[in-house]
């Protein structure tokens, strides 16, 4: 996100936590750029995530890229594991792409989908998250073949152990 703004984009963040300082910090690397936020959990229905981009849409005109960064990492909670790692993140794309496909009119957009290299080499320890994440490898391989006729270009960031909330 500091990334972004630094380069002049509008920001646009979606996430259950409301975060009032990390907001500050980033209108405060560029305050000429927008930077708002919206309740929203990846786990709601697809009906709910297309009002809510309804409504972010009918504000900003145009959104270029999408990044799917929810994520949790706890094999104790499986159906919450798959519902954010994945489902979430299918269903979000899939709400977007409403507005982007170029075969509804759209103008095509971007998608970055954040994986992990356990998606190619699950860990044994997380089966789970290992699972959740090849399918966001593979569900994101598969949306970038599409991409001639959709005008989205997908693709996904897979890195190793980073120090986040998640760990």
């Amino acid at each position: 996100s500091k990334e972004l703004v630094k380069r002049d984009l509008k920001l646009v963040i979606l996430d259950r936590i409301d975060n009032p300082a990390a907001i500050a910090e980033l209108k405060a690397i560029n305050p000429k750029v927008t930077v708002s936020f919206y309740p929203y959990d990846v786990t709601v229905p697809i009906a709910e995530t297309t009002k809510l981009l309804k409504t972010i849409f009918a504000k900003l005109k145009t959104v270029d890229i999408l990044i799917n960064g929810a994520g949790i990492l706890d094999d104790h909670e499986i159906e919450r594991t798959i519902a954010v790692n994945y489902t979430g993140l299918v269903n979000t794309t899939t709400a977007i792409m409403d507005f982007w496909d170029k075969r509804k009119g759209g103008p095509g957009g971007i998608i970055c989908n954040i994986g992990s290299v356990t998606g190619f080499n699950a860990i044994y320890q997380v089966p789970v998250y290992s699972g959740t994440k090849a399918a966001v490898v593979n569900f994101t391989s598969s949306l970038a073949k599409l991409a001639p006729i959709t005008g989205v270009t997908a693709y996904t960031v897979n890195p190793g152990i980073t120090r986040t909330t998640l760990v």
